[in-house]
Parts: C-alpha cells; structure tokens; sequence
C-alpha cells in the first residue's frame, strides 16, 4: 500500500533526497556568494540584498558570541512577527552554532516564563512592542533566567515612504528602551562584532519549535542542521522553486510551514521573499502585482478573505503559479473559485512541529482536494491501528505514524513524551502523530478525525490542556474544561466550560472570564466562549468527560 503513491509521483524528481551534510547557515553563504547584489527581502518597499543580509547576521551573530556569551548548542528565544529581523536573528543564531527557539508573538507573559525556564535561555530577541512581556523575565545578576534582550523597532528596516499599508506596531519610530540586560538593535549592529568560527554539524541541534498536547506545558521538538535541511530543500524540488523564484510570506516564519516553505527554502535557492508582518488581503493583493510574486503558502482562512473581497476582481494575481498551504482542509467551493479566477490548483499539505513541515505533500500534477497528498521523498507513513499497531488496508480509519529523515530527534527534557510518542516496527522508528486519517486506493492520505485532544482555528493548534492550566490561574475557577466550538469563519473555535468557586456566582461573568482569558494568553487560544455550570461531567475514575462536552 505504501508504494501505490509512486504512480503520481512528480515528473522529474526522484524519490530519495540527498540532503546537504552542513550547517543551515552555509545555505545563507553560498546563495550571498552567487547573488551578492540581488534582492533577498523586500519589506514594505524596502529591499535589502543577499550581501548586506549576510553582512548583518554575521555581525549580529559576533554579538552573541562575545556580549552576550552564546555558546554552541545554547538556546536563544526568537521572539517576533515576520520581519527582516526575524530572519536576521534566525541565521545569527545558527552562525553563532546555538540552537534557535521560535516563540509565538502572541504569546503572554506567563506563556513566555516557560520557554525561559524550560530551555534555560539567557538570551531572547524581541521587537519593542513586546518588551513589557519579556522584562519581568529578566535575571537578576547571578540568578537564572533571561540575562540579554535584544530590542528591535520594525520600523528601522522600512527606510522610504510606502503608500502599501502598514501596521501600527511596525510603523512606530525606535523607542530608546533601557532596562537591565537591554540591548538595542541599533547598538548591537554599531559593534561590528565579528563571529568566531562555524562549529555545529548536520547532527548538531539548529531549532526548537514548541509544541503542545495532552500535558499542560508546550515541549521542545529537538531538530538538527539535518532535520531542518531535509525540509528546506525537499519543499524546494518539490515544488521547482529557483534563484528567480519570488515568495510572498505572510505565514508565521515562528511557524514550521512559514519559516520551511518561506524563508529557509528561499535561502536556500537565492530566491527573493516578499515579508508581511500581519496577514492583510489588500497589502497582500498589491505585493503579488507590484513585485510578480509567483508563489506563496497561505492558509484556507487566508484564502477564503483573499476571495471575499469585493474588489477581487481589480487583483492582478496573474503572476502566481503556485498556492500551497495546509493546516485546515480548504473547502470545495473556495478551491473551484480560486482555480476559476487565476487558473491553478491549490496544493495542500500534511506535517507538523515534530516533522519540521511537510511529510506529505500533494502533487503539482495530481493534487486531490481536501487531501493530505502523498508521503514525499525517504518518508514511510503508514495507517495502523492505535492499538495493535499494524498496518491496515485502503479505506480503513486508523492512527497516521511516519519515519523520515525531517522526524524530530525527540521532545527537549522530556523523555517520558519522547517515548510515548515513538513506535518501533519493522527496524524503524515511527513518529505517532495522533491524527486519524485513511488512505485511497491511489495511495493519497485524508485526515478524518483526531486521535489527540486538539483544536484547529483558523490553522492554529490548540491544545486544551494548556489552556486550562492557565485558566486555572484565575481566582474564581474551581474546575475547567476546554473543548472545540464550531465557527463559520475559523472552522473551529476555543469554548471554555466553566464551574465557579463557592461564593463567585453571580459576581463573575461568562464575559468577565473571556476578557481575562485575552489579557493573559495568546488570542488565538484565548477562549471565545465560555458556558458556566455547577459541576462538570465525570467518569467513574474522575476524569472530566471532554468528550461530551
């Protein structure tokens, strides 16, 4: 069953991938080599060229190494929306051999004591905006904890006036913050600090996306210069994407998808990225016909506001020839009106944290809608029964495993989930990815269901346990339990069933429990609706019966 894909294989590509035996950063060197002068990013009308990129991350990666102490396979937290800084820090902190830690801009304060605590940084990159969420954090001297915050106004890299609309906190003028352990951008590129040399091998540790589940806490997905390589150059062949190529990047570079698809694929080609900060149809529209971009990834979501737009049809898109994205399946009607006004499919996708992006991709050629796509180069994915663990056949509904060279080597500080979460079969070792699908007889994956407790707004995962831990921080709840609403727009949204302490009923709203649900955790998981009742159903064991809620 596992072979049947091959029928629909990619003209031209084969089906192993030899990856590249170096550090990601070398991708950066050899493409500022080739096209020193070409445009790498444009960021609301302001370019910047592979040299001077490569220029500043050399610089920037020095200041690591000698101000702020960054030793190889230290952790340093990334802390931004999609930005020329963004990539920046990314490729510093690889060149200065560290381990990269991407983290949510919407995450708060309390969501952000985590990844400090649990990577043990001593260094994070955050833009002003968000300054307030981080200096708590910071250490007092000798005492664990944040040590160095590299301050970054967006600002500083849109040069010119752009008649492109651009957001408030991008547009704001540099604050001059002073704090403990404070650095401006500014200051730090003034240096001129220059990096010793690069150390860390393909087996090394590169980055570190976080990821939720069953347990409250998010866990580190330890992934190598090899892992990561894999992806970027994976989704590169897959897709014939090249030095001329012109990528509009408007998914969270924080993002696995974004930060693969967007910015180290392009890297990796000499291909040019068009930046959005915030998702916005109409900046959007007029980036792919100002700059001829010719592919992007974008989310159902996305997708479906690009195509509500009354003046969709004033939008020269012509230029795009490839639409990719996963996350959500895109609904038939929106693939048929998109493929109807600018003559190509949508290509969807499967991966997740653990795998760095994609294991499954649909073909160029061949794609089905509402599909997964086909297991791509050296990946095995099979469907098996969660409980047995063997192979069932075409049609059958069962847990979605995968062994490829892009699988996280496991969860950071955290063998027990690292366990729970590998399988070993036939010699190999299989990532459980909690998610039930069934595969065709062509040999195309579909999801059908979850086997883990998630939920999926708007592309974004959600897990219910760490929103309830969190909740529970609020004085008024005795007991919490957190499950999937429907919603027109966001496919699913977040519902908070809620049972109150003694004396609070009637003091405490439904309303007063959201708003401060907002104000303390990143709004995409926030609750949008909560439901009070006086207890909250239970098994025979105790458990809270999320189910049927």
């Amino acid at each position: 069953m596992s072979e049947r894909h091959h029928d629909f294989w990619p003209t031209g590509l084969p089906r192993h991938l030899t990856v590249p035996q170096t550090n990601l950063f070398y991708n950066l060197e050899v493409s500022a080599a080739r096209y020193p002068d070409k445009t790498f990013s444009v960021f609301y009308d302001t370019p910047l060229s592979y040299r001077e990129f490569k220029r500043e991350v050399e610089q920037i990666a020095g200041y690591l190494e000698q101000e702020c102490g960054v030793q190889q396979g230290d952790r340093v937290l990334l802390y931004m929306q999609n930005s020329p800084q963004f990539m920046l820090a990314y490729y510093a902190i690889l060149r200065a051999n560290a381990v990269v830690v991407p983290v949510n801009p919407m995450n708060l304060l309390e969501e952000l004591r985590h990844y400090v605590s649990d990577t043990g940084a001593t260094t994070i990159f955050a833009p002003q905006d968000l300054y307030a969420q981080v200096a708590p954090l910071v250490a007092s001297s000798g005492e664990p904890g944040l040590q160095h915050v590299l301050v970054a106004a967006y600002s500083d890299y849109i040069d010119h006036e752009t008649d492109l609309k651009v957001p408030d906190f991008v547009a704001a003028p540099r604050r001059h913050i002073a704090g403990p352990g404070v650095t401006l951008w500014s200051d730090m590129l003034a240096r001129g600090c220059v990096p010793g040399p690069v150390t860390a091998g393909p087996d090394d540790l590169a980055c570190m996306p976080y990821t939720s589940g069953t347990t409250g806490h998010p866990k580190g997905c330890m992934h190598t210069h090899s892992s990561v390589m894999y992806n970027t150059v994976a989704g590169v062949q897959w897709f014939g994407a090249q030095q001329d190529s012109v990528a509009l990047c408007v998914l969270p570079f924080f993002h696995v998808t974004g930060m693969q698809g967007g910015m180290n694929g392009s890297i990796f080609c000499g291909g040019t990225v068009v930046v959005l900060a915030r998702w916005d149809r109409d900046t959007a529209a007029e980036c792919i016909r100002r700059y001829c971009v010719n592919a992007t990834q974008l989310i159902s979501t996305m997708v479906v506001d690009l195509l509500s737009s009354p003046r969709v049809m004033e939008y020269d898109l012509s230029s795009i020839r490839r639409l990719s994205g996963g996350g959500a399946a895109m609904p038939d009607a929106i693939a048929q009106r998109m493929q109807e006004l600018m003559g190509i499919r949508y290509i969807e996708g499967y991966g997740m944290s653990e795998t760095i992006a994609p294991t499954h991709i649909n073909p160029n050629d061949r794609p089905k809608k509402q599909c997964l796509g086909i297991p791509i180069c050296d990946v095995d994915a099979r469907v098996v029964d969660p409980e047995t663990m063997g192979e069932l056949g075409v049609g059958e509904v069962g847990e979605i495993i995968v062994h490829g060279p892009q699988v996280m080597r496991g969860y950071w500080n955290n063998p027990g989930a690292t366990a729970d979460t590998f399988v070993e079969i036939d010699g190999k070792r299989f990532l459980r990815t909690g998610d039930l699908g069934r595969v065709d007889e062509d040999g195309y994956f579909f999801m059908v269901d979850r086997l883990k407790r998630m939920i999926n707004a708007s592309g974004y995962k959600v897990w219910p346990a760490e929103v309830e831990t969190l909740m529970y921080r609020h004085p008024a709840i005795r007991e919490v339990c957190v499950v999937a609403a429907n919603d027109a727009r966001r496919g699913e949204t977040v519902k908070a069933v809620v049972a109150l302490k003694d004396g609070f009923a009637g003091t405490v709203s439904e309303q007063d429990i959201i708003d401060w649900s907002h104000a303390n955790m990143a709004a995409y998981k926030s609750p949008r609706i909560v439901e009070f009742r006086d207890s909250l159903p239970k098994s025979a064991t105790g458990k809270v019966q999320w189910r049927g809620l």
